[in-house]
């Protein structure tokens, strides 16, 4: 194939050729070019909205159906678009009983592959690595920009069906691919933009075809947007020379404003003044929807700006919608949202690379990623190992939560074998300790020991290693079961919570699950010793089954 044409009137053509000479790669369009990439930072935020506005106005029409549609849904059903109608959300029990998801973030970045996801908002910061790696590699940003990976992204050993089934054989019960991350680039075939995968690039649904393959895998799909972030993500880019500054591309890249806040990296909410217009949250509802129009998920991830006061209205509308729809489909779905972004009862709250300390009244997730540096794919990258992810598992399951654990596929569709080991070997646990896992719920205490996890969002690598004085605790049916986290050197386990003075019941029974024989106990007023066998059993962490008397 000779190239791609990205059809505008005839105004943008983006050559496959660049592939193989990224230096050469030109978006050939009309007009001045000092003029076309000069910096437009100091532009009023409402003239910058309406260039946007313009540039994807054939869209407007498709866009006012979907949201008429909305409104009429979001008024049909159990729920209303008001707070105190979506706080008598009660969350699913398949999602309950799932505990542990696939996350998915694959998209452009994957082609540069280098710092992390946030490749395309830091190769336009001067200064950062990325930024001189982009100039390093392929130039000017006025010749190539971001845009100028599209055609390099090909996808051509994608196996949406081998990705399924690995997720399978890894333990999860539910997907989340992110349909569109802050780059504004749809991995779905979108109506509303012609910014899509499905247009450009590989031409192929990639999300939708791994929604029909995790379907046809017996697993729970969702999906994730993070587009409400593209309001400002690209504005670096406007504060020098280069495409981001170009009126005929500002449907790729947004609006692109200044994250106007009083400090970017608290996530202050009511410290953030950063321009968002009606028509770009018209926009966001519309693709969210749009998303769930065409590919019905059962689950739906939205990042943390949503929780900006001028989205709320919009987000309530999108809640009521998306949980009416899904209660039609026979079994209401779930919304995850970031830090105080929706009223607490209205939804799944998740805890980016973190977790709480104690038990949570409500249900909650956290979300990490097998990389410890990026979400997306890069080269050279460092992992969690299988160890750490089945204790962050074991912990977050303890605490009634699910864990959501990420992995970044490279640009042409394969995931790192480092990757699908480190997946198959927590599946492997899984087949054996599943049973303390699945379909359970707390018990009365998360656990006991001496080690303290660092708890809120993005503190999970600070935490001090298990000890096997460290146990956690899950109830199923007649059962309780604790988790070991480390396996002793003594010969035997001992759990003070379990007791007769401290569990206050007498114990029946007490097996190891992958191990075919019930272990001998001796249960103490303020103790409970678990005699164990000679021979260590599986690895990580090590579940036991301890039946009461009735």
């Amino acid at each position: 194939m000779s190239g791609h044409h990205i059809s505008c009137a005839g105004e943008l053509r983006l050559d496959d050729r660049s592939a193989s000479k990224p230096k050469d790669s030109v978006a050939v369009l009309p007009g001045n070019l000092d003029e076309r990439d000069a910096p437009t930072a100091s532009l009023d935020p409402e003239k910058i909205d309406r260039i946007w506005r313009a540039a994807g106005a054939a869209y407007d029409k498709s866009r006012a159906e979907i949201l008429s549609g909305v409104s009429r849904q979001a008024s049909h059903g159990s729920f209303r678009p008001d707070w105190q109608s979506l706080a008598t959300y009660q969350v699913p029990d398949w999602y309950k009983d799932a505990k542990f998801g696939i996350f998915v973030h694959w998209g452009l970045y994957s082609v540069p592959a280098f710092g992390s996801e946030q490749y395309p908002r830091l190769m336009y910061t001067v200064g950062t690595k990325e930024y001189k790696h982009q100039l390093s590699t392929y130039g000017p940003l006025t010749e190539f920009g971001y845009k100028d990976f599209i055609p390099m992204f090909k996808a051509e050993r994608y196996d949406p069906i081998s990705w399924a089934s690995l997720f399978k054989r890894a333990g999860a019960r539910y997907v989340v691919p992110v349909f569109e991350h802050h780059d504004g680039f749809a991995m779905y075939n979108s109506d509303l933009s012609r910014w899509t995968v499905s247009k450009m690039g590989p031409r192929r649904d990639l999300a939708g075809e791994l929604v029909n393959a995790v379907r046809a895998a017996g697993l729970h799909v969702g999906a994730s947007s993070h587009r409400i972030e593209h309001d400002w993500f690209l504005h670096p880019g406007r504060t020098i020379d280069s495409d981001v500054n170009d009126a005929k591309l500002a449907d790729f890249y947004g609006p692109a404003h200044l994250h106007f806040a009083l400090d970017e990296d608290s996530d202050n909410f009511l410290e953030d003044w950063t321009y968002v217009s009606p028509e770009f949250l018209d926009d966001w509802l519309a693709r969210s929807v749009e998303i769930v129009n065409k590919y019905h998920p059962e689950l739906f991830y939205l990042d943390f700006w949503i929780g900006k006061p001028e989205v709320r209205p919009d987000l309530a509308r999108f809640a009521a919608f998306f949980y009416n729809e899904t209660s039609k489909a026979g079994s209401l779905g779930v919304i995850n949202y970031k830090l105080d972004a929706m009223q607490p009862k209205s939804a799944v709250v998740d805890v980016e690379r973190g977790v709480f300390a104690d038990i949570q009244n409500e249900y909650w997730q956290t979300d990490t990623s097998i990389s410890n540096k990026s979400w997306g794919y890069i080269k050279n990258d460092v992992f969690k190992t299988p160890e750490f992810i089945v204790h962050e598992l074991i912990e977050v399951v303890s605490k009634n939560g699910n864990l959501l654990l990420n992995v970044g596929p490279r640009a042409d569709g394969t995931i790192p074998d480092e990757v699908r080991q480190i997946l198959l070997d927590v599946g492997s646990w899984l087949d054996v300790n599943g049973e303390a896992i699945y379909g359970t719920r707390p018990w009365k205490v998360y656990g006991e020991g001496p080690t303290k996890i660092a708890a809120g969002p993005v503190q999970e690598t600070k935490s001090p290693p298990y000890t096997s004085s460290d146990f956690r605790f899950t109830a199923k049916g007649n059962a309780i079961y604790a988790i070991q986290m480390a396996w002793p050197s003594s010969g035997q386990s001992v759990i003070e919570s379990f007791g007769r003075s401290t569990l206050g019941e007498a114990v029946r029974s007490i097996s190891l699950l992958g191990y075919k024989n019930n272990l001998e106990f001796l249960q103490q007023s303020h103790s409970l010793r678990i005699q164990l066998p000679s021979q260590v059993p599986g690895k990580y962490a090590y579940g036991f089954r301890i039946v009461l008397q009735e």
